[in-house]
């Protein structure tokens, strides 16, 4: 193995992480054989010279964010995530299960409750939920469908087995990464990309676009298709520019629409055009000043009206974030044996309801143990990892936890999986987790082959977003049958600044079940 591999063995058994690459003793796993083969072909100049290229490359194409103020490409390290086609394929499986069991329970929550009325989890959880809406209780999205777009976060433990870390139904991102990070390693690393069977990724918008418009109004023959912005100095622009330019339709903020008669309509040269579909990349709070904050200048008043009224579609749908609640996390193995019959192909990390006087006494006793997060957090804020606090940290966490219970869960510390990152002059291992995105026709979720692979540039942490330090790989995903090479498709340049299992308590439902079953 290639000096630059120097003492990787050693600092991966210290790390006790399932490193991707490597089985134990640096034997190269059989799915990393090409890339092990390019890389110690190449000396440190030479890869350093490639990585380089690539966040030049990023820079000169607008792939940007935002740290610490000082705007900078977004890093992609050289040395891709590898995935097989057998494990995709449970990914993928355990990736859409859920998808369908979330869309379920949205549609349940903001209708009959049966959830609730059958015990699966108690009422206080959803109704004290942040982002439960009830200004949509009562009303069927067109099309049947609330999760148009999904992320759900994967990690693989020191196991090496896979497991859902969160869900992000509201407004996920990050899938523009995945787009260019694939333009950026076909060229970075050419010797190991093209002599495998690697699916491709530039399907993605077409999937997207096909989705929002077969879930457009009744009576639309021909919707017409927006992407909702909150403009461009939000950290996600150059992602809302890219996905409008990639699917052919029109960039628009809350201005450049207008609501009349309950139907939307957007604001052009040639006069105003009826909008069918709107795809928002904006939080639900700042969506309609009638509804939610009236001081919100990004969105259009009377858009949630129009959607009620069935006059437009918006995609994800208003009130999503109730199922991207950590508490609810904790639920969603009941909610798929609910409302599918199937056990979960992907189980959750082990969690603790602070709301529980069991659990939360038995995290307070351990709080320099474990890992700790708001329910209602996103990005990695708010989230405090126990071993690598503080005294005054945990006392003050302490403090939060039993003013308000609810807003926490806890779970023990992960060591996530590890993959060869370039660090000064030599690969160490850095650990990363996985978004698969997935997207949602209502009769099919379709997942996207590989997804969002972000590592912790520092070593031996655990924080992979990238507005803390964080950055990127590409994922490769096998496949046993030929692809054709990827299209060189046009990308817009603009800036961008990157927003970057249970606690063992049954639920009356499973109890009542059990019950049933033994009579």
């Amino acid at each position: 193995m290639s000096e630059l591999f120097q003492d990787y063995s050693e600092a991966v058994a210290r790390s006790g992480a399932y490193d991707e690459m490597f089985a134990p003793g640096l034997i190269v796993r059989r799915s990393y054989g090409q890339v092990e083969g390019a890389l110690k072909e190449l000396s440190l100049a030479d890869v350093s010279a490639r990585a380089e290229s690539m966040a030049r490359t990023f820079l000169d194409r607008g792939v940007t964010f935002d740290y610490a103020g000082e705007e900078r490409p977004f890093p992609l390290d050289i040395v891709p995530r590898v995935i097989p086609a057998d494990e995709w394929e449970t990914l993928e499986r355990g990736v859409a299960q859920r998808v369908r069991a979330l869309e379920a329970f949205l549609d349940d929550v903001y209708g009959r409750m049966s959830v609730v009325s059958d015990g699966v989890i108690p009422r206080h959880l959803v109704t004290t939920s942040a982002h439960f809406h009830r200004a949509v209780h009562g009303f069927e999205p067109a099309g049947g469908v609330r999760v148009h777009v999904s992320g759900i976060d994967v990690v693989r433990d020191a196991a090496g087995t896979f497991r859902v870390l969160e869900d992000n139904v509201r407004v996920p991102s990050g899938v523009s990464y995945v787009l260019e990070n694939r333009r950026a390693m076909a060229k970075g690393l050419p010797e190991a990309f093209g002599q495998q069977h690697i699916r491709p990724v530039e399907e993605y918008p077409r999937r997207l676009l096909s989705a929002l418009r077969k879930t457009a109004p009744s009576g639309v023959d021909d919707p017409t298709v927006v992407v909702l912005t909150p403009g461009v100095f939000n950290s996600a622009y150059f992602e809302h520019t890219l996905l409008a330019g990639l699917m052919g339709v029109e960039l628009v903020e809350g201005r450049d629409l207008i609501c009349r008669g309950n139907r939307v309509y957007m604001r052009t040269t040639a006069g105003e055009q009826r909008v069918d579909v709107i795809y928002k990349r904006i939080d639900d709070d700042f969506l309609d000043p009638l509804q939610f904050r009236s001081d919100s200048m990004l969105g259009c008043p009377g858009l949630v009206n129009a959607a009620r009224a069935g006059g437009v579609t918006i995609a994800n749908a208003v009130g999503n974030g109730v199922a991207d609640d950590k508490l609810v996390y904790s639920y969603v193995p009941d909610l798929i044996r609910y409302y599918l019959h199937e056990e979960p192909v992907i189980a959750n990390v082990d969690t603790f309801r602070l709301e529980e006087k069991e659990a939360r006494e038995h995290v307070l006793d351990r709080l320099d143990e474990l890992v700790v997060k708001p329910v209602d957090g996103s990005g990695g804020k708010g989230l405090v990892i126990g071993p690598a606090a503080s005294k005054d940290e945990l006392d003050a966490l302490r403090r939060r936890i039993l003013t308000d219970p609810r807003g926490w869960i806890a779970q023990p510390v992960l060591q996530l999986s590890t993959v060869p990152t370039l660090s000064g002059d030599k690969f160490g291992p850095r650990h990363v987790d996985l978004r698969p995105f997935a997207v949602n026709d209502g009769d099919d979720v379709w997942v996207l082959p590989g997804g969002l692979t972000r590592v912790a540039l520092k070593e031996g942490s655990l924080i992979v977003n990238s507005s803390q330090g964080g950055g990127s790989k590409d994922t490769w995903v096998l496949s046993d049958s030929p692809q054709l090479p990827e299209p060189d498709l046009p990308r817009p340049s603009i800036s961008v600044r990157e927003q970057v299992s249970v606690w063992p308590v049954e639920s009356n439902w499973r109890d009542r079940q059990s019950e049933q079953e033994q009579q």
